[in-house]
């Protein structure tokens, strides 16, 4: 099981801040194609993914990132500091 996060826009488009996902998927890119197929709510939040950023494990990650022992991802829009 794996806890998956969601903030801002991310988490208003899909419609909860985070759930508990049963996954075979092996990397973030194939949860992200996994999410996606379930719903479309799911489909417009990873719409565009340039506008989003992911940690695993509380991590920086990329797309690419192996999700074997992963207990958490969390999905975000880039941040900007000020």
């Amino acid at each position: 099981m794996i806890d998956l996060l969601y903030f801002a826009w991310v988490r208003e488009r899909v419609g909860a801040p985070r759930e508990r996902l049963e996954t075979q998927a092996a990397t973030v890119m194939e949860l992200i194609a996994e999410l996606k197929q379930r719903e479309e709510r799911y489909a417009w939040a990873f719409g565009d993914l340039t506008s989003l950023r992911v940690a695993v494990d509380q991590e920086l990650a990329s797309f690419e990132a192996p999700l074997a022992g992963v207990r958490e991802v969390a999905f975000f829009p880039p941040m900007t500091g000020g």
